[in-house]
């Protein structure tokens, strides 16, 4: 796990800046504390920068960047290839490569694309973003890994291309000034997060999941998507029956969690209480001649909107004989935390969760971890959030051909008695504009809300367009493909291509590296996610349990009393803390950023405040103003 920059020249007027590459290196330290490098092309036209986090063969010999063996490849990388020793043992059979190295991974990415090109990227079970510097085709080609795990972000700047693991990175050696992508941020109202390819910061972009760029020196740019989960959906899991799914699911996830077992350094789990992360520790336990390292987080007190599951972890951790360790936080470490948040997630991703991320990575640090399990992905994969039900009940309402007049006089009558901003007003207004009810597993603010939200000003630069437009090619892309055009199998596959790698997974990412930590995610191995998708919506929804496939494969590995009971998120008790001094710190930021910027009507943000109900759209808010303070405004950076 590491960090990584570089630098090519577009246009063949000067060299590539290695003083910069080394500042955008120094930006990124933490992801990589244990070792560092620049290489620079012959001619000067490109030049790539690496921090290296040490997880597989930590020897000197593995760093990076690293050159093939005629120094015509160069390549520097972010990730772990977890089945490199299959892919070595095919390699070496081939009898064409000088290997270096004793068993690093890195090694083996950089041979597979000598031997297959861009096809090696069906080789990797794994996640990563690299750069592949090939001077025999005169090109620089980014990749990330399917499900979007690691982050990758480019920016086009006075002629050159400039990529990075980091934002903050590419701010650090930015020619063009910063400015707000005012798009962006009206899709970020709705979903949390920035959806697609573009940022908040106007002129840089990330790399979507499953997908790879060809920059030549001539201009040309080439993308490409190398994987969708809808190209492989598995026939012999949609005639399974139920006893047969469970031990196929159970399989596949057993054999996903041994992969990420592979490190040359300490390796322990996230463990919350829930059925997720209980059967990582399951199944992360099994085969172990020591005791597995499990890592909780908890509060200082029970809260009305956030009740401790601590005592579910631990009966889990002694179920697996585990080394047990618990930080409880309080309203002050949140007030620690919040700068530290500001200057970490250099894209805001509005989720309070970044708070016990932080906590729980440093735990496990302190404790001597490199690298940690978590159990992100299973809800998406397994019909998992209780609001999905809600969402599967109005869709089939919106089946049943009933009169658009008919529509269009309820949702009179319901903006009449106030209740214009309801969620099932917003999702009647979807049904008669003809999209699906469900854009998004997080959503903030509706078309409704945005337009008391934003000034006059933007309200009319932004009319005539909804966030529905960022999910509709991912929707077209659905109708097109899919084996079974469900609303549950359209609800997985949503939240795959956006909420899960542009809100979750960054969250996990930023928090963890900032920590000097690896986290790693055996429910988004690939051959799972496949697996997952193609399971039916009756499958899944089977007595109307979430995520009852999944349970039910678990079940024997999880005590019963961790199984079934109610389903919490992982989170914090900001809404509760909102009602003290961080209410008042977050009304006074949220009203400077609407001076600052014009683009909010006040008298909307103050009645937001005048209740507690609206606390989880003020934290949204309040996220956007911290980071437009710290990364537009220029806290941090040059």
């Amino acid at each position: 796990m590491c960090a990584i920059c570089g630098i090519m020249n577009l246009e063949n007027k000067k060299a590539a800046d290695s003083r910069q590459i080394a500042a955008m290196n120094e930006e990124m330290f933490l992801r990589g504390p244990d070792g560092g490098g620049i290489w620079m092309s012959p001619d000067g036209s490109c030049g790539f920068g690496h921090r290296r986090l040490s997880i597989l063969d930590l020897s000197d010999t593995a760093g990076q960047p690293m050159l093939n063996g005629d120094g015509k490849i160069a390549l520097t990388y972010n990730g772990e290839i977890y089945n490199y020793r299959e892919i070595r043992n095919r390699l070496e059979k081939t009898g064409k490569y000088t290997w270096k190295t004793d068993h690093s991974d890195t090694e083996v990415l950089l041979h597979a694309y000598e031997e297959w090109g861009m096809a090696c990227l069906d080789e990797f079970r794994g996640m990563f973003a690299f750069a592949i510097w090939d001077a025999t085709r005169g090109c620089c080609i980014l990749a990330r890994d399917r499900l979007g795990i690691k982050p990758l972000y480019y920016m086009k700047d006075g002629g050159r291309l400039v990529f990075a693991s980091e934002i903050k990175a590419l701010l650090k050696v930015r020619v063009q000034p910063r400015r707000i992508n005012e798009k962006a941020m009206y899709d970020y109202l709705s979903f949390l997060s920035s959806p697609g390819e573009e940022t908040l910061t106007e002129g840089i972009c990330r790399l979507p999941p499953a997908s790879y760029l060809v920059f030549t020196k001539d201009g040309l740019v080439k993308k490409t998507r190398y994987w969708d989960v809808l190209d492989h959906i598995r026939p012999d899991v949609r005639k399974a029956d139920a006893d047969t799914l469970s031990q196929m699911v159970l399989a596949e996830l057993r054999t996903s969690v041994n992969y990420r077992k592979r490190a040359d350094v300490p390796v322990g789990v996230f463990l919350s209480g829930g059925v997720d992360s209980s059967a990582n520790m399951a199944l992360f336990s099994e085969g172990e001649t020591g005791r597995a390292m499990a890592f909780c987080i908890g509060y200082d007190r029970n809260y009305s909107t956030y009740q401790n599951e601590n005592r579910f972890a631990r009966l889990m951790a002694r179920r697996c004989h585990a080394q047990y360790y618990e930080q409880l936080l309080k309203e002050d470490d949140l007030f620690e935390f919040l700068p530290v948040m500001a200057k970490l997630m250099d894209e805001p991703a509005a989720d309070p969760t970044c708070f016990p991320a932080y906590y729980v990575s440093r735990l496990a640090r302190e404790h001597g971890v490199t690298v940690a399990q978590t159990g992100e992905g299973s809800d998406e994969l397994f019909w998992g959030y209780r609001r999905w039900k809600a969402y599967l009940r109005l869709s089939q309402l919106d089946r049943i051909p009933f009169p658009k007049v008919l529509k269009y006089t309820g949702l009179g009558l319901l903006c009449t008695a106030g209740k214009g901003g309801r969620d099932y007003t917003e999702l009647l207004r979807r049904s008669i504009c003809g999209v699906p009810v469900f854009w998004s597993g997080a959503e903030g603010f509706h078309e409704y809300d945005k337009n008391r939200l934003l000034s006059d000003a933007w309200r009319k630069h932004f009319r005539g367009y909804t966030s529905f437009e960022a999910v509709r090619p991912v929707y077209e892309r659905f109708m097109d493909k899919a084996w079974e055009k469900s609303y549950v199998s359209w609800m997985g596959y949503a939240d795959l291509n956006h909420r899960l790698p542009e809100l979750l997974l960054m969250r996990v990412d930023k928090m963890s590296m900032a920590n000097s930590l690896e986290c790693r995610v055996p429910f988004l191995d690939h051959k799972f996610v496949e697996l997952a998708m193609s399971i039916s919506q009756k499958q899944k929804t089977q007595g109307g349990v979430n995520k009852a496939v999944l349970k039910r494969a678990v079940k024997g590995l999880v005590p019963d009393e961790l199984v079934y009971r109610k389903k919490q998120g992982f989170t914090a008790p900001v809404y509760d803390w909102f009602l003290g001094r961080l209410g008042k710190k977050m009304h006074k930021d949220v009203l400077a950023f609407a001076d600052e910027t014009g683009y909010f009507n006040k008298r909307y943000i103050n009645e937001l405040f005048s209740s507690q109900v609206n606390a989880k759209k003020i934290w949204y808010l309040f996220n956007l103003a911290l980071w437009y303070q710290t990364h537009i405004q220029g806290n941090t950076g040059q």
